[in-house]
């Protein structure tokens, strides 16, 4: 055994802090803990030491809040809100608008039949939280996901989305099963219109068998109208989101990634999420599921006949040079991707016509992370101009493709928001983030978080130690009983058929389309 570093995580069974040793194992990384009542834990933290030590060689340290929310009492992660201890701020604010959803995933742990009550803020609290994330310091929250639950169950829905333009975020996206999308194209045109930046869309594969196994229903068909809809109301940006499990859908990288490039009109990104395992389970069946990022990676290489090789992935901190540089060059702070190494990875697929190409052939990505940390530098100096010109020059000579060299010279020139989107429009990010659960929970990891959840009661708090530890609490806290009242009626299949009918369409066709509906309806008691 190879021991790497020392950090803390928590109890599986009782929840306390304890201490942890990260070590190297027939080339795979564990973290191994004990705990003083319910003995020890040893659980795969990555699957590949090699790639474990290439992604810790691009750690970055960002900037804390100057405004956090909690003070340490308990101890991280029992203090979460942020609290003082937190190193990193907002990437990516979330609030959940609901836990009412119109499917019972056997996985899932945030919908209303699994947890007994409703948790649904008000409007009011909403634009709170929202408030809430927009006043971070001294870096901002552009960006805002709205989720749940199922967050188009809400009928007010637009209006939030509306509601947080007004306030400020430049980029709001809706996480959804896409049920409600593919019933009606008019509703998908209704959050266009409102603002929906990008539809963030729970899609586990390209054959019936893992949304059965995983979501206990054949979603296929539905998954696919979402996105034909979708796509008829002009959405560009459709990020496709497997959860994956070990036996169930890790046979299927490969084909979900040719899934999204034969639908790169409107696929801007896949984020592979590896299954996080709630509840007490053995290490037998935890390993039986468990999936880690290099696991992925090793599939995605294989599946896809080396289009997208191992070495071609990136840590998210790859990405701060080029944050840093934005900052300097806006003289404001921009987003601060400073989170661990080992949280996720990523690569971006390059579209030319029919050519799809992994950006690391086109770029020598080292050189070219230099190159911005470099112009950095100088610009701080007040030599601007010269520190743009050498860093053209350097993309010049560091990025070989041309079309790829002018989508970044665009964002050294204008160093906006915009000019950055641009870029990300003509790729495909192929991504994975492997959120945590009380088995692979490193506290290292959790102070370095950039993913926010804002709750009603003033608190921001990193992802999976809401997830883990604070949910429950948190819901409970704003939650009212179920009643057939507050259930939302979430399968309208007689308005489906007459809208079809309306269209001209004949009763075969309207049939073969209503068929999915009526299955759900027929399975889930609401």
């Amino acid at each position: 055994m190879n021991r790497i570093m020392e950090t803390e995580s928590i109890c599986p069974e009782c929840f306390q802090v304890i201490p942890a040793t990260i070590h190297e194992e027939d080339g795979k990384v564990y973290i191994t803990k004990t705990c003083q009542e319910h003995g020890e834990f040893s659980e795969i933290y990555w699957g590949d030491y090699e790639e474990f030590q290439r992604a810790q060689r691009y750690e970055r340290f960002g900037r804390k809040l100057d405004n956090p929310r909690t003070k340490v009492d308990k101890g991280c992660p029992h203090d979460c809100g942020i609290c003082t201890e937190h190193k990193s701020s907002t990437v990516l604010g979330i609030i959940d608008v609901t836990n009412s959803c119109n499917l019972r995933c056997p996985i899932c742990f945030a919908h209303a039949g699994a947890a007994g009550y409703l948790y649904e803020p008000t409007k009011e609290q909403i634009r709170g939280m929202m408030e809430n994330l927009l006043s971070n310091s001294p870096v901002w929250t552009p960006a805002l996901q709205l989720s749940g639950g199922e967050p188009t169950v809400r009928e007010d829905l637009p209006e939030l989305v509306e509601m947080a333009f007004d306030l400020g975020f430049v980029h709001v996206e809706i996480n959804t099963n896409g049920i409600k999308m593919a019933e009606n194209v008019e509703y998908c045109r209704t959050l266009k219109e409102a603002g929906v930046s990008t539809v963030y869309l729970q899609f586990d594969g390209v054959t019936p068998e893992p949304y059965i196994a995983a979501r206990g229903f054949d979603l296929l068909d539905i998954k696919k109208r979402a996105i034909e809809n979708l796509r008829e109301a002009d959405y560009r940006s459709i990020v496709l989101v497997p959860v994956l499990v070990k036996g169930v859908n890790d046979d299927q990288v490969g084909d979900i990634i040719r899934f999204a490039i034969e639908n790169k009109d409107v696929i801007r990104c896949i984020n592979f999420q590896p299954v996080s395992i709630t509840g007490r389970i053995n290490r037998r069946e935890r390993e039986g599921m468990r999936i880690t990022i290099p696991d992925l990676m090793r599939l995605v290489e294989e599946q896809t006949d080396g289009l997208i090789e191992k070495r071609d992935w990136y840590p998210v901190p790859a990405a701060q040079p080029l944050c840093n540089f934005l900052s300097v060059a806006k003289n404001e702070p921009f987003v601060d991707f400073s989170a661990h190494p080992h949280c996720g990875m990523a690569t971006y697929l390059f579209i030319d016509g029919d050519q799809v190409t992994p950006i690391p052939d086109y770029m020598d990505v080292d050189k070219t992370l230099e190159t911005f940390e470099k112009a950095s530098e100088r610009m701080a100096e007040g030599k601007e101009r010269r520190a743009k010109m050498q860093l053209v020059m350097g993309l010049i000579k560091n990025v070989k493709f041309k079309a790829l060299s002018n989508y970044m010279k665009s964002v050294v020139l204008h160093s906006d928001y915009l000019s950055l989107n641009r870029m990300h429009h003509s790729m495909i990010l192929i991504s994975s983030m492997h959120f945590m659960d009380p088995y692979n929970f490193d506290l290292d990891r959790v102070q370095r978080c950039v993913i926010h959840y804002a709750t009603p009661d003033g608190r921001i708090i990193p992802f999976c130690t809401m997830n883990t530890l604070h949910r429950e609490e948190m819901e409970r806290k704003f939650a009212q009983p179920i009643t057939e009242a507050n259930v939302t009626p979430l399968y309208d299949v007689f308005s489906l058929t007459q809208r079809i009918r309306e269209e001209g369409r004949d009763e075969k066709s309207a049939q073969k389309e209503v068929e999915p509906f009526q299955a759900l309806r027929a399975r889930h008691d609401f």
